[in-house]
């Protein structure tokens, strides 16, 4: 059924949906006929019903007029943000257009506070939550997390930041974009075309006063000097990068070109993420594991063991999930570590002292939430490939 209407009210009636669904973003597709719909629900695209081509094209046209863009201009990319009142409170959003063969495709990212999670909700487990809180709550060192584009790197580090006491610490923060308002700390929205960059960005925080730093990303060898150079001199420095899993978070500070020894005293400890999706309570099912998953030499879920199973209801979309949860990979530095940092040494070493310390990696940590009921066997094996 292609719906149809007056755009700026049909406009509401969609992002209503999306909040109340939980999505993150809302795709807004131009074909010949009708303007495709969908949206990012716990990370998985789900199809909404189409929109009337005609009024389609007068609700991406809203959509620019409020974002502040150009809306004649239909050949290049554009970017604005813009906020609505939806069921008496404020919802604000990023919008993103793209020229097309047939059209404008328009991606509206929902910036609420649903990226603010309890830092008991995360997913860690009781032990790291507890050396978690007594990092954070240091004067000084260097926090990292890491993993793939949409696996909460930021929304852990919103979480960390709830954990300290912003009343006695001025908190500044670095991000591009801002991703919710933070009560009680202080948030700058790199601007790269006014010159405003992550290092000229975070040089300007080093003359505020702080105490804790977040910065959004590590991009490039100059913020990751500064960034690292700032946790040696009495601040505690958060951010992430783009790696896979713990070691190579390491490895990669060093290829930036950081001095090693900066590197190796300042990194406290890396936090490795994904997001698994949480089977729906409401149309759960149970099956017995069919054959053995192992971690390495250890078989973590033995053949017979009861898994849960997604089935698929109205409560969760047909899609048999609903919500996510972190899965983690700690690694703290110690003197055996931040030797080998020193030495430039290779991933292989890394990984040799990780599994003599038998540390939980990121598939051990999913197959326990398979164990525990709450993901599924298909879930952890697609986000720890």
């Amino acid at each position: 059924m292609l719906l149809e209407g007056e755009a700026p009210a049909l406009l509401d009636k969609l992002i209503r949906a999306a909040v109340f669904e939980r999505a993150s973003d809302i795709h807004l597709e131009p074909k010949h006929d009708r303007v495709q719909v969908r949206m990012r629900v716990d990370g998985a695209m789900i199809v909404s019903h189409p929109i009337a081509a005609s009024t389609g094209a007068q609700m991406i046209a809203r959509i620019k007029v409020l974002s502040r863009m150009d809306i004649a201009e239909r050949r290049v990319p554009q970017d604005g943000q813009m906020s609505l009142w939806i069921d008496a409170a404020v919802v604000h959003l990023r919008a993103s257009t793209f020229p097309s063969s047939q059209g404008e495709k328009v991606v509206l990212r929902i910036l609420s506070g649903s990226q603010i999670h309890a830092f008991q909700r995360l997913g860690l487990d009781v032990s790291e939550q507890e050396r978690l809180r007594e990092l954070v709550n240091r004067p000084q060192g260097f926090i990292v997390t890491s993993g793939p584009t949409g696996s909460g790197k930021t929304s852990t580090l919103y979480a960390l930041l709830e954990v300290i006491d912003t009343k006695e610490a001025n908190v500044v923060t670095l991000e591009d974009p801002i991703e919710a308002e933070l009560d009680g700390i202080t948030q700058g929205q790199v601007n790269v075309r006014a010159g405003f960059t992550f290092a000229s960005g975070l040089r300007s925080i080093l003359r505020q006063d702080p105490d804790v730093i977040l910065v959004g990303e590590i991009r490039d060898s100059e913020t990751a000097a500064i960034a690292l150079q700032a946790s040696l001199t009495g601040h505690l420095v958060m951010s992430t990068l783009h790696t896979s899993d713990t070691v190579e978070t390491v490895v990669r500070l060093v290829d930036l070109g950081v001095e090693p020894w900066i590197v190796a005293n300042a990194l406290s400890v890396v936090l490795a993420q994904r997001l698994v999706r949480v089977v729906c309570s409401s149309c759960i099912e149970e099956v017995r594991l069919e054959m053995e998953l192992r971690e390495g030499d250890e078989v973590v879920l033995a053949p017979g063991a009861v898994v849960a199973k997604p089935r698929g209801c109205r409560m969760c979309l047909n899609t048999g999930y609903r919500g996510r949860v972190g899965i983690f990979e700690m690694l703290e530095l110690d003197d055996e570590l931040r030797e080998l940092v020193k030495a430039k040494a290779s991933a292989r070493a890394y990984r040799e002292i990780l599994g003599r310390r038998r540390i939980r990696s990121l598939r051990r940590a999913g197959l326990e939430k398979v164990a525990a009921g709450v993901t599924t066997v298909e879930e952890v094996l697609r986000v720890t490939v």
